[in-house]
């Protein structure tokens, strides 16, 4: 069973500092929440994808292309029930469906699968430690940092636990391969109570294992790896905050991006 996501790799991206990584992780997800529209959420899309090709994460991320589309199609489908717009593009079982809402509603979609490219980034190229000491760097308390650290390190403990639950109830005649994208999810949706089950189980463990060893938060400690901002570190830096500032600058000064005003 892997215990972390992050792949043992030498890229650009892995010998970046994690303070630089988390600073970067949270500029593109920001530059992501201030559009609405989905030709501008679409290019933001496609500079995170270059990213993850730069850090060899693309397989990871092939892993999770059914959630991806779940995503985007929930969005598709959910949003202009609850957004109106003014031009009526086609009618769904006679409920109208307008362009703005069906545009934002893929704008949506877009702007969750950054989120999930951004973060699965992050943990392919940054050791469960590493992001412990630079969330330390930032002046966040210890506790707060290993609550991050271990919440990330039982993400891929929970895929597993999931894939291992899916292949039970295949074996038991569980059909996963239906062509037709409503059945499928209708047929996975009762798969989501046992996973809860077992992450609620797994994460009462782990506090027990914890208290057992006699873990003390507060409790003084050092540190084995020495954090230091290099030369790559600023020009990355300074990369993401052009783009960003940029973004800011398209979105407040010219007013662009915006498929549907007052709404983020």
């Amino acid at each position: 069973m892997k215990l972390s996501l992050y792949l043992e790799k030498d890229t650009l991206i892995h010998r970046l500092d994690p303070r630089t990584k988390i600073v970067s992780s949270l500029l593109l997800i920001l530059c992501a929440l201030i559009f609405n529209h989905p030709l501008y959420l679409a290019a933001i899309f496609f500079l995170i994808l270059l990213i993850s090709l730069v850090s060899s994460s693309v397989k990871q991320l092939l892993k999770l292309k059914y959630l991806l589309f779940l995503l985007t199609f929930f969005s598709l489908i959910l949003w202009p029930f609850f957004v109106k717009g003014k031009s009526v593009l086609f009618y769904l079982l006679s409920y109208p469906v307008y362009k703005e809402s069906f545009y934002y509603g893929l704008a949506m979609g877009i702007r969750l699968i950054c989120f999930v490219i951004v973060g699965l980034i992050y943990v392919s190229t940054t050791k469960n430690e590493e992001t412990t000491y630079g969330l330390i760097a930032f002046g966040l308390p210890y506790a707060f940092s290993f609550a991050i650290s271990v919440a990330l390190r039982l993400v891929p403990t929970f895929v597993d636990t999931a894939l291992t639950i899916v292949e039970a109830q295949i074996s038991r005649g569980l059909d996963l391969e239906s062509k037709n994208p409503l059945k499928r999810i209708k047929v996975l949706l009762p798969l989501a109570v046992p996973m809860f089950v077992t992450a609620i189980r797994k994460t009462n463990m782990l506090g027990v294992a914890l208290e057992s060893r006699g873990f003390n938060p507060s409790s003084k400690r050092t540190f084995y790896l020495q954090l230091k901002m290099e030369r790559k570190d600023l020009i990355a830096l300074l990369s993401v905050l052009s783009f960003s500032a940029l973004c800011f600058y398209i979105r407040v000064f010219l007013g662009l991006g915006v498929i549907i005003k007052g709404r983020i």
